[in-house]
């Protein structure tokens, strides 16, 4: 299966770094060892990188100016239908049923649709997450998972807004926030770095997943750590990943989808640092223990795992274009980094 994967890198700038240079985009590389790395989309800031979990000749692309599509495996890309310019897309979700509607999330917060796998798209109503800070961006929709038994119902996890939720596959959104700005009273759950409200590191929130052997608890990465909700967003429960982890800043959190039980977070010491480590749970997110043999040198960013080769696992960090990854289910690992100066990866994937 290596012989028919690539690995993904998307890279863009980051705000709190407005000095640095490199190249940008999508780069991608065979998966197969020995492979090299291509910059085969270097004409816009790029956020997120997609394969299609069915045809994987189609490849998406959400960058700052609203979506680009591939259809010959990443090779190359053309700007899709896309009504808005300038519109930072963070996000995909494909439809468990219907593998031609796809999702994409958007900054400032909003939903877009898809029908035709990615050809044209169209806003879905505003969600309407009230603004609770200032910050240096607008809010993103930063993922999206849908209910394994009940796909009308989607999470999303926002920074900064915390979390939303939708019972009617986008038409409309419930602000999931204010339990989190609760839980921010309690003095280890409060942060305040580029706002006004310590209640900032509990919406912060940059990824969120659902394992198939739990479907009702939906696990988020916020700054503060790994939270769960088993009741839609109405309240949430502190998973205290610093049981298991020296740091805790949860940027990535995945569910494995081929392995209904597994689940991996990326754990780092902060949005900006120069260490992390990633984690495996076996039980759908009660327990874990370090999954990686590594030394990373920037938070690490992305989780990407292969949907059908639960052997294949990868790694993305932030700086210095550090992307690692395992084949053999974690017994050993790789560095696979992109050469040259690029700027901050945010996303890794593969297929």
């Amino acid at each position: 299966m290596l012989d028919q994967t690539h690995i993904f890198a998307a890279v863009a700038g980051y705000v709190g770094r407005p000095e640095a240079t490199g190249a940008f985009g999508v780069f991608r590389r065979p998966a197969a060892p020995g492979g090299e790395w291509t910059n085969v989309f270097a004409e816009k800031e790029t956020h997120y990188v997609m394969v299609h979990p069915t045809n994987p000749d189609v490849v998406l692309a959400g960058t700052i100016d609203g979506i680009y599509r591939s259809t010959d495996k990443g090779s190359t890309f053309t700007r899709a239908n896309f009504p808005e310019a300038d519109r930072q897309i963070w996000s995909f979700l494909v439809d468990s049923r219907d593998p031609n509607r796809i999702y994409a999330g958007a900054s400032p917060v909003g939903v877009f649709l898809s029908e035709d796998m990615g050809i044209s798209w169209k806003a879905l109503p505003d969600p309407g997450i009230p603004v609770r800070l200032t910050s240096p961006f607008a809010c993103r929709v930063m993922r999206m998972a849908q209910h394994p038994t009940k796909p009308d119902t989607i999470f999303g996890a926002l920074e900064f807004g915390g979390a939303m939720v939708s019972h009617d596959s986008g038409q409309s959104w419930t602000d999931c926030g204010d339990p989190l700005v609760e839980m921010s009273k309690q003095p280890h759950l409060s942060s305040k770095i580029v706002s006004e409200t310590t209640a900032e590191g509990m919406l912060d929130g940059h990824a969120l997943t659902i394992a198939a052997a739990d479907p009702d608890a939906v696990v988020i990465a916020l700054r503060m750590g790994l939270f769960e909700t088993r009741d839609g967003g109405k309240t949430w429960q502190d998973k205290e990943a610093g049981k298991f982890s020296p740091t805790t800043y949860g940027r990535d959190v995945r569910a494995a989808p081929s392995e209904p039980s597994t689940m991996y977070a990326a754990l780092s010491v902060a949005a900006a640092s120069h260490d992390g480590s990633l984690y495996k749970s076996s039980d759908a997110g009660k327990t874990w223990s370090r999954f990686d043999k590594v030394q990373v040198h920037g938070t690490i960013m992305s989780i990407g795992l292969h949907r059908q080769d639960p052997n294949q696992v990868y790694i993305g960090a932030r700086y210095d274009g550090e992307v690692f990854g395992t084949q053999d289910a974690g017994k050993t690992w790789s560095e696979m980094s992109i050469p040259g100066e690029v700027k901050d990866i945010y996303c890794v994937t593969c297929g």
